[in-house]
């Protein structure tokens, strides 16, 4: 028997409202699945089929597109805590649903091109040629063999020497905006826009919320996890307000939850009075699926599609999806302004 909280099954598999109940299906399409009489949210492993269906079998169900291209930085100067775990399946979760994602790879260590099974060796067209001039978005973009909705720019290790070349250049902070704005005209119409970040505060990741309208920042569920925290939101709120008016932390995503010890939960409840509704409620689990897909150049959608690691991005890709409709509609998508003032 499981001696996780009773609460942790509810957060770890809570969905975005109307998604995954009846509301999701029409009425008669219900009444056929077999337990149409039963809510899902009642029926746990029906829901877990339900949705280790959809992405067997993507087509099964699309989220709504945002009304504009969204892009969002996943930042966290602390390393080891998923930032590009979450990059990769995330986007992978989106397109899996229907939406056109380009994930920019800013950290020189090329783990997201990897995982998203992209070419990035030395000599191929690159997040560092890109930030340095010499081609355009075009010319850098790659689709990922696993999902045609899936595109990439890579890095290489060329990249790591880009810090200090972008030191002497002219507006050195905003040549990655420059360079993503002409996303648009790449002929692909991106919905989403995904940069994953190196773990530090340098140039490269000034570029990226420079870039950006959102930061999204993984924490882990361990230790010391808002350890560092408080400086990436300083230094949010500097970008912001010399460089960057419309730049905010508009999700925080709780990673390597281990729902066997007290002290995941005590994280994720600290996490959750700081940030408040910018944290979303699908909390990732900790995974050796999650941990393995890389190794074999995929997310771990495409690894293993029923496992509780690609289940809860999958989650998490819909509620995100959910909060572009209501950031459209005008309703707020969580104090998370208020966050960066207590961070200052």
């Amino acid at each position: 028997m499981s001696n996780r909280p009773a609460n942790v099954s509810r957060e770890t598999t809570s969905r975005v409202p109307g998604m995954l109940d009846s509301g999701s299906l029409g009425g008669d399409e219900y009444s056929k699945t077999g337990f149409g009489d039963i809510s899902a949210a009642e029926t746990p492993i029906a829901a877990e089929a339900e949705r280790a269906s959809q992405v067997l079998h993507p087509g099964s169900l699309n989220i709504p597109k945002p009304r504009e291209q969204r892009v969002i930085t996943i930042a966290n100067q602390k390393g080891g805590v998923g930032k590009t775990t979450t990059a990769v399946n995330l986007a992978a979760a989106l397109a899996l649903q229907g939406m056109t994602v380009l994930v920019i790879d800013l950290d020189p260590q090329g783990n997201a091109s990897t995982a998203l099974g992209v070419e990035h060796h030395s000599g191929v067209p690159s997040s560092y040629e890109l930030l340095i001039g010499e081609i355009s978005v075009q010319e850098a973009i790659q689709r990922s063999p696993h999902n045609e909705r899936l595109l990439c720019v890579p890095a290489t290790i060329d990249l790591a020497g880009a810090e200090i070349e972008l030191v002497s250049m002219v507006a050195r902070e905003g040549r990655l905006k420059v360079a993503i704005q002409e996303a648009n005209l790449a002929g692909y119409e991106i919905d989403y826009v995904m940069i994953d970040c190196p773990p530090s505060l340098g140039l490269l990741t000034v570029n990226a919320m420079v870039a950006a309208k959102e930061v999204m920042i993984p924490i882990q569920c361990e230790y010391y996890a808002l350890e560092g925290v408080g400086q990436l939101l300083r230094n949010i709120g500097l970008v912001q307000a010399h460089l960057n008016p419309a730049l905010h932390v508009s999700t925080v995503v709780l990673t390597m939850y281990d729902g066997r010890t007290k002290l995941a939960d005590q994280v994720a409840e600290e996490v959750r009075a700081h940030f408040g509704d910018a944290v979303l409620k699908s909390v990732i689990p900790r995974s050796v699926k999650v941990s393995e897909a890389p190794g074999f150049g995929m997310t771990v959608l495409d690894y293993d599609p029923g496992s509780r690691g690609a289940m809860s991005y999958l989650d998490a890709g819909r509620e995100i999806a959910a909060r572009s409709v209501a950031m459209d509609s005008g309703a707020p998508a969580g104090p998370a302004g208020a966050a960066q003032e207590r961070g200052r």
